[in-house]
C-alpha cells in the first residue's frame, strides 16, 4: 500500500452524561460528533440516547477516555442546580 493509499482515521465523539458516577447507570443526557463526515447530528435531533448506560457504548466498541472528576458539593450546596456532573467522553477511530 502506497502512503497515496494509505487510510486517514477519523474520530467520532460520544458524550454521555449519567446518572451517576457509575457506568451502568441511565444517560440522561448525550451529544455525539462524527468527524468521518459520514453525519452530521445535532443536539435535539432524537429524544432516545444512543445507549441505555455507559456501559453498553462500551459494549458496542466505545473506547472511554474521560470521566468527570468526582468533587463532593460545598456544605450549604447540596442541593443546587447546576451542570450534568458526570460526564462521560467515548470515542471510535473509522
Amino acid at each position: 500500500m502506497t502512503s497515496t493509499q494509505q487510510q486517514t482515521l477519523r474520530q467520532q465523539v460520544l458524550v454521555l452524561y449519567l446518572a451517576s458516577s457509575a457506568l451502568d447507570s441511565p444517560v440522561v443526557g448525550w451529544s455525539v460528533y462524527d468527524g468521518t463526515g459520514e453525519s452530521a447530528p445535532t443536539t435535539g435531533d432524537s429524544d432516545t440516547p444512543p445507549y441505555e448506560s455507559g456501559l453498553d457504548a462500551l459494549k458496542d466498541g466505545w473506547r472511554l477516555f474521560q470521566a468527570a472528576q468526582l468533587l463532593p458539593p460545598q456544605p450549604g450546596h447540596e442541593y443546587d442546580v447546576s451542570f450534568l456532573k458526570h460526564e462521560f467522553f467515548f470515542e471510535k477511530l473509522r
